[in-house]
């Protein structure tokens, strides 16, 4: 298992003993994510923006139109906050105070490069497909060369980043443990349903 040592920015103060900086802990929270937030300083005001994502590799990889604000920023380089996070149920203790929520969270400092080169935005659009639905990109018509053209592509290296995650029960204090009131976790899962075919209006 490869611990990389944490950085001043990616170092878990709050409650450090939730932290993790092993690639392997990491990479699988990101691997099970879909979605994540994207912090930028756009024209000196901060903004942060939930975008889909993929991991190919040592990377985060994101895409969107070129005309985006978030591509055209991250594109040229610029300094961006990655974080992706999973609830995974809701933590119900004796008193209002120790209530919680356990969750798997990442957390990315990096520096945004675009993917420029037609085989290598293929491979990183290929990715997304498969995070989405394995198997549907070979179902499906390709990128074309306009469409391509039209699509920025950014990644960020997984080189400076943590990992914070709490599981387990309430954390009750000893005089509430005899109160009459329920105490435990309600999971959250999500899951995906039946697919619903879409049918052409005028089919």
């Amino acid at each position: 298992m490869e611990t990389r040592s944490p950085t001043d920015r990616t170092r878990v103060r709050r409650l450090p003993d939730r932290g993790a900086y092993d690639r392997e802990t990491i990479f699988a929270i990101l691997d099970t994510g879909f979605v994540c937030h994207v912090g930028i300083v756009e024209s000196g005001s901060p903004v942060v923006i939930p975008t889909a994502y993929a991991r190919v590799g040592d990377d985060i990889v994101l895409h969107g139109s070129s005309k985006s604000r978030l591509m055209t920023v991250l594109g040229g380089g610029a300094p961006a906050c990655v974080t992706v996070t999973h609830v995974d149920g809701f933590v119900m203790a004796r008193s209002a105070f120790h209530h919680s929520i356990n969750y798997r969270s990442v957390v990315i400092f990096g520096r945004g490069e675009a993917i420029t080169e037609e085989r290598a935005k293929n491979e990183a659009l290929h990715a997304f497909m498969e995070r989405l639905h394995p198997g549907r990109w070979d179902a499906v018509r390709p990128p074309n060369p306009q469409e391509l053209k039209a699509t920025a592509v950014v990644r960020i290296p997984i080189e400076e980043a943590s990992a914070k995650l709490r599981t387990g029960g309430p954390l009750d204090d000893p005089e509430d443990m005899t109160l009459d009131v329920w105490a435990g976790v309600v999971p959250v899962v999500l899951a995906r349903e039946a697919p619903i075919r879409h049918v052409p209006e005028h089919a």
